[in-house]
């Protein structure tokens, strides 16, 4: 089946057209929406017809996305290796330092996703507002994270798997998780929201439930075992190797929080992003100061940061230091019961990697950004080509088998983290030109559905900071100079540049002009604005008893 032109199931605005026809072909009922034409129809069909997915996703969906959605391996365990090479007061300022600026990312984000729930997220309005070369760059820096991430979040699963029994080597384990993976993805976007908005709830719980178990043990708690206090910040110290150490944490720190930009990115499939989005956007506060700063606090207060089990680059398995800390405590068991928390954390964070990355090669392939066939959807809005294109990224955690999994995890965190510096960067641009044309076309501030705090102030801080380091990032890589470790933390710098170059130049594209550039293309109402209910029942009756109303505004 070739690939459909969703503009041309659009028709021109303005017309009564397709709509209807498209809906009764996913089976969706919309033709009751009297009064309702053109492109204002297009915005209660329940298959967006730009990008032909699903908008299934609830608003509850969106928000357990934004504080716990991505939160997997990255922190549980890449959290170590950041300890070991910066020590507990590096972790904490490398978490606070990037948890500022992904807050002012998320501030830029909220304002443009809000207006624009549209296919592409950023890398849509990166095309839209700087240049299309600019747009392709973002994107494949943008899909390299999730290919990057998930393979990660592999190389953990296995290696889980490994440690517990060894009667299927880590390519099994693989392949099994793979085909897994594969199937659930095929289940749709609705299926995908409900199973993350309980297995994120899961790992808000699992977490908050170690930090307490932190205090016990730290105060003294803990029958036979003493009480530590902060003794780990005063050996092995605070800083384990100076600025160096610091500049290095960095990079695990923003691939930690990579992520929290992917709720424009399910915008597209969210019901009612005028509801959700703001929503989201608010609830990444929590997730910074809770999860972020609350996971570095107790992980270098209860671990040394001179564990040989965080950098042994021997073992097949990863460990924890959450796992670390409970053998610590004189409970060596407890190692299995951690190790079932980071595998559900698992579950999860695959899934929205595989979500995310998918999503991302979607709407780039609709715009002549990938290759066309990675473009399709099947009737259901599951975009079948490009989820098992993203899940063959999967592979790269095979790396372990050769490497060991602490090596292969480095590897790959450092390629993941300098491109998140980069899109981040390109958010705040873009944000920033599109204030431009918003101001030069005679728009106010006071018309945005939601405004960024402290504009200009926080998208130039953004810009700035994030373009720092990405420079710096790799500062350890020079003394001694290590050619191997140089190349993985900067090669995406150059590659970023010669995407774009070598785009605008073949295909001579033109810097946006921010007085022509149409301000309206792409805006659209919630679902739930439409002017009947919706089959499910989303619709809240105003006689149901309270408690049932918040419920069903979730």
């Amino acid at each position: 089946m070739g690939f459909p032109s969703f503009s041309a199931l659009r028709g021109k605005r303005g017309e009564d057209v397709s709509v209807s026809k498209k809906g009764s072909e996913y089976g969706v009922a919309v033709e009751n929406n009297a009064g309702i034409s053109g492109s204002e129809s297009d915005d209660f069909a329940a298959i967006d017809p730009n990008s032909g997915v699903k908008r299934g996703l609830k608003t509850r969906h969106l928000s357990m996305m934004a504080l716990a959605g991505i939160i997997g391996p990255g922190l549980l365990i890449g959290s170590g290796r950041a300890l070991a090479n910066g020590g507990p007061a590096a972790l904490l300022i490398g978490f606070g330092v990037i948890g500022i600026i992904a807050f002012s990312i998320m501030q830029s984000l909220g304002e443009l996703t809000t207006l624009y729930p549209t296919g592409g997220a950023f890398t849509g309005l990166s095309d839209r507002f700087v240049d299309k070369a600019f747009g392709v760059a973002v994107g494949w820096n943008y899909f390299i994270i999730w290919f990057c991430v998930l393979a990660n979040e592999y190389n953990v699963i296995s290696s889980i798997m490994v440690d517990w029994t060894d009667a299927i080597p880590i390519w099994g384990w693989f392949l099994i998780f793979w085909f897994s993976f594969t199937a659930f993805q095929m289940l749709g976007v609705e299926t995908f929201g409900e199973a993350e908005f309980w297995l994120a709830l899961f790992k808000l719980v699992g977490l908050i439930a170690f930090f307490f178990f932190s205090l016990i043990y730290a105060s003294g708690g803990v029958i036979g075992a003493e009480a530590i206090g902060f003794s780990y910040w005063r050996e092995p110290g605070a800083f384990t190797d100076g600025f160096r150490g610091v500049a290095s944490v960095f990079v695990f720190c923003s691939t930690f929080y990579a992520g929290v930009e992917s709720v424009a990115v399910a915008a597209t499939e969210t019901k009612n992003p005028r509801r959700a989005v703001p929503l989201a956007i608010r609830q990444v506060f929590i997730r910074i100061v809770v999860v972020y700063m609350g996971s570095a606090f107790f992980f270098g207060l209860v671990c040394p940061a001179n564990s040989p089990d965080l950098t042994s680059a021997t073992q097949r398995a990863l460990r924890s230091p959450m796992t670390i800390a409970i053998a610590n405590a004189g409970w060596e068991g407890g190692k299995h019961l951690i190790n079932a928390f980071i595998l559900v954390t698992c579950l999860s964070a695959v899934n929205s990697s595989i979500f995310i990355g998918s999503r991302t090669i979607l709407f780039m392939a609709q715009t002549q950004k990938a290759p066309k066939f990675l473009g399709w959807t099947n009737k259901r809005g599951v975009p079948v080509p490009a989820i098992i294109f993203t899940n063959l990224f999967g592979a790269l955690s095979m790396m372990n088998v050769s490497t060991g999994a602490q090596d292969a995890y480095s590897y790959i965190v450092n390629l993941s983290g300098v491109s998140t510096f980069l899109v981040w960067a390109a958010i705040s641009w873009t944000h920033i030109r599109f204030r431009k044309a918003w101001a030069a076309q005679g728009h106010s501030d006071s018309e945005l559905p939601f405004k960024s705090m402290l504009y200009p102030y926080n998208a130039w801080f953004g810009l700035g900071t994030n373009i720092f380091l990405a420079l710096i990032q790799g500062w350890a890589t020079f003394a001694p100079f290590d050619a191997v470790d140089f190349v993985d933390a900067y090669i995406l710098l150059p590659l970023f540049g010669v995407i774009y170059v070598v785009y605008k130049f073949w295909n001579k594209t033109k810097t946006v002009n921010i007085h022509t550039v149409d301000l309206q293309e792409g805006r659209r109402k919630d679902l739930d604005d439409g002017r009947r209910p919706l089959a499910d029942g989303e619709e809240i009756d105003s006689t149901l008893p309270w408690y049932k109303k918040l419920w069903k505004s979730l």
